[in-house]
């Protein structure tokens, strides 16, 4: 197994999934000086590498020209140009096996992500359900590594990465006293959303403590949401649509605290070295896709026998009638910030 050479390392998404293999591979590198990465990845994703040593990041681009068989050979061969003497397939679906085959032929040692889901199965399911904590993403990234006979050891701590912020960005922290809370409220399914009416409560209550409120995250929809918020709110600044994904990690490296669903905002603070105070419905932490470094304790949740009954959020999930996310209420979720800006 090599212990020297270019191991190709592929996870095309999601944005979440992309973010915890930086985490990963910022501890894969600083045990292995040796270790040399070839980062496969939707363009969008590079700014979680930048800056990582001894990785190289080669962008796919899947719906122009490594789309379909043809695109995923010739993006074989610009792999290829590499010399790679491994394979690390975290992501094991349609187009990462197709590219893995083609290097298998070719002699180079293939090792997969297992992705755990006879146990997702029976965690999720309504009957005979098994609720335990099952093994973290980060620490199934890291088997595949392991099988290359690397030495890998994930500390599962945050490590702050704090970074200059953003020309555009500076009025924005004019007052250094004051603390900084980022909110990351929109999800990639609804089901993970919890509820505008509540957020806005909880956006309002920290709008009155004086606090500063940053809005991450979404498309032109939830722009018009966040920005609806910062004309209501004089502490609110909505930064959707402002600002590259560079920027907006750099301005999260920033911040005290971040607010997020189970989703993309949690995984990028997690990246940074940020606490996260985390809502959870359909989903739960012991799927293991809690934020590398982040506390169960501060994951906001209610007991239900029939939570969690989705790994990926795109399951509604009713308690009582009602989302089971939306049984959190603001008060526990105030409370929760509160304590952990007064723990820091």
């Amino acid at each position: 197994m090599p212990s020297r050479g270019k191991i190709i390392v592929l996870r095309f998404s999601a944005m979440g999934d992309v973010a915890m293999v930086a985490s990963v591979l910022q501890e894969l590198v600083a045990q292995n000086s040796g270790a040399e990465l070839i980062m496969v990845s939707r363009a969008a994703f590079k700014p979680f590498f930048d800056g990582l040593k001894n990785v190289t990041f080669h962008a796919i681009e899947p719906r122009t020209i490594h789309k379909g068989i043809s695109g995923l050979y010739k993006l074989h061969l610009e792999l290829k140009k590499y010399n790679p003497v491994a394979i690390a397939d975290l992501h094991d679906n349609i187009r990462s096996r197709v590219l893995c085959l083609l290097f298998r032929m070719a002699g180079v040692k293939i090792r997969r992500i297992d992705k755990g889901r006879k146990e997702k199965k029976e965690l999720t399911r309504s009957v005979n359900k098994i609720f335990k904590q099952l093994k973290q993403t980060v620490e199934r990234y890291a088997d595949v590594f392991r099988a290359f006979s690397l030495n890998l050891t994930l500390s599962h701590r945050l490590v702050s990465d704090k970074k200059q912020i953003p020309t555009k960005a500076e009025n924005l922290f004019n007052v250094a006293s004051t603390k900084k809370i980022g909110i990351s409220p929109f999800a990639q399914h609804i089901y993970k959303v919890y509820a505008l009416t509540n957020m806005e409560a909880v956006i309002a209550e920290l709008n009155n403590l004086g606090y500063d409120i940053f809005i991450f995250g979404g498309g032109k929809e939830e722009q018009l949401i966040a920005e609806n918020w910062q004309d209501k709110y004089k502490n609110v600044n909505s930064l959707i649509g402002n600002f590259s994904l560079t920027e907006e990690l750099a301005i999260i490296s920033n911040l005290d605290i971040m607010l997020s669903m189970d989703s993309a905002g949690m995984h990028m603070s997690s990246l940074m070295g940020v606490p996260v105070v985390s809502i959870w419905g359909p989903t739960h932490p012991y799927a293991g896709f809690l934020g590398y470094g982040q506390q169960e304790s501060d994951c906001l949740q209610i007991d239900n026998p029939i939570r969690p009954n989705s790994i990926y959020g795109n399951k509604p999930c009713l308690c009582y009638e009602i989302p089971c996310i939306d049984l959190v209420t603001p008060e526990s979720i105030l409370n929760k910030i509160k304590q952990k800006l007064k723990d820091a």
